[in-house]
């Protein structure tokens, strides 16, 4: 991988861990419209990332859910809001590759057969010399 793929990469994976840390925090009536904290602020590289996970399958888009806007400095609802955007959800393959959990089954698979074939050696070996 080139250096510059390498950096989308780990621009993606950093777009995941920034998702994975949203939280509501609160539910403004009326209306319902949830106050997500700690949500990554979407530009064009953020949203190439954010459909570069949904092709993965590591997250899930809720299309036009809630609406979006910033907050005011008294921390109100604005007069307007912004429209209405999709809200992401992790999925169980995105927490896997937040984790790294794939690396460590093949890790954890590849110690236990190197395992199973040490021991059939040392079986062998130790048979041979029961012979003689």
């Amino acid at each position: 991988m080139d250096f510059l793929g390498w950096q989308r990469e780990r621009f993606i994976r950093r777009t995941l861990k920034k998702l994975s840390r949203q939280r509501v925090v609160g539910v403004f009536q009326p209306g319902n419209v949830w106050v997500i904290e700690k949500s990554p602020v979407i530009d064009e590289k953020v949203e190439t990332a954010l459909k570069t996970c949904h092709l993965r399958g590591w997250i899930e888009p809720i299309f036009d859910a809630i609406p979006k806007g910033q907050l005011t400095k008294e921390g109100k609802l604005p007069d307007k809001l912004s429209g209405a955007g999709p809200v992401y959800r992790l999925t169980e393959a995105g927490w896997n590759a937040l984790n790294r959990i794939y690396g460590w089954i093949i890790a954890t698979w590849l110690i236990a057969f190197v395992t199973l074939i040490a021991t059939i050696v040392f079986f062998i070996v130790s048979s041979g010399r029961g012979n003689q």
